[in-house]
């Protein structure tokens, strides 16, 4: 598969061994996700503890679980990422111009898909999101959601699961493998699972594996393209007000 980024620096073979950090961040991550995945019905009580209000204690462990996991994903990969943020830095036109893209044919891909597959359904993921953002202020949502989220996910999702597991596998298995991982990550707790459900997140993780592989692996472009969807998502959710995004919702199921 070509790359966008055709006079990016010579590869660094020591960049995509996996690291004892490496194994230490991804086994917190999907002993947590685990956890919440399981038993998150039994936590409630302790949850509510951190505040009466179901959505504030949301907010608040997610922030501390996506905070601990941030910060051993950037001490491991800051290496990757101080490259790659230079690489960006020599071709700053295409860097404005194809997040945007990316962004559109992310949006584009999932409307496809979603017609394809039938009627609209929302997700308890994109429920939860739509809920935490109406309650709790930009100023918190958009460290979570646009700034510490995305990159955690690139980083296991694209810097690991193709960046350094295409060293040992073929990389179309770890392409494949990445965009059904990420699907499957939001979709946990879904009490139905179907096509128009799952589709959205497919598009979206087959979009970032895309963009990931075609800029020659460059984990600070596919970032930037996932906060910036993101962003816009956060942006759009505060724009409607809660009465009119239920009356759509009520259209569209």
């Amino acid at each position: 598969m070509g790359t966008a980024l055709r006079n990016s620096p010579a590869p660094q073979p020591e960049l995509y061994r996996f690291s004892a950090l490496d194994y230490t961040t991804v086994g917190l991550y999907v002993a947590v996700a685990a956890l919440f995945a399981v038993a998150g019905s039994l936590l409630q009580p302790l949850l509510l503890q951190l505040s009466p209000d179901p959505t504030i204690a949301a907010y608040s462990v997610n922030l501390l679980f996506y905070g601990g996991v941030g910060v051993l994903a950037l001490a491991a990969a800051r290496r990757v990422a101080s490259r790659d943020l230079r690489v960006l830095a020599t071709r700053p036109w295409f860097t404005l111009i194809m997040i945007p893209v990316a962004v559109v044919a992310m949006l584009i891909l999932t409307a496809l898909l979603v017609a394809l597959t039938g009627p609209v359904q929302g997700s308890a993921n994109q429920a939860n999101v739509q809920a935490l953002v109406q309650q709790v202020s930009p100023w918190l949502i958009v460290p979570l959601l646009v700034i510490v989220g995305p990159f955690v996910e690139e980083y296991i999702f694209r810097h690991l699961l193709i960046g350094k597991l295409s060293r040992r596998l073929n990389i179309w298995v770890c392409c494949i493998l990445s965009t059904v991982l990420f699907a499957a990550l939001h979709i946990v707790g879904q009490e139905t699972l179907t096509l128009p459900v799952l589709m959205p997140y497919l598009a979206m993780g087959a979009t970032l594996v895309f963009v990931y592989v075609w800029t020659g692996k460059n984990l600070m472009f596919s970032y930037f393209v996932h906060a910036a969807k993101n962003l816009l998502a956060v942006v759009f959710i505060y724009a409607i007000p809660p009465e009119l995004m239920e009356q759509l919702q009520q259209v569209q199921s």
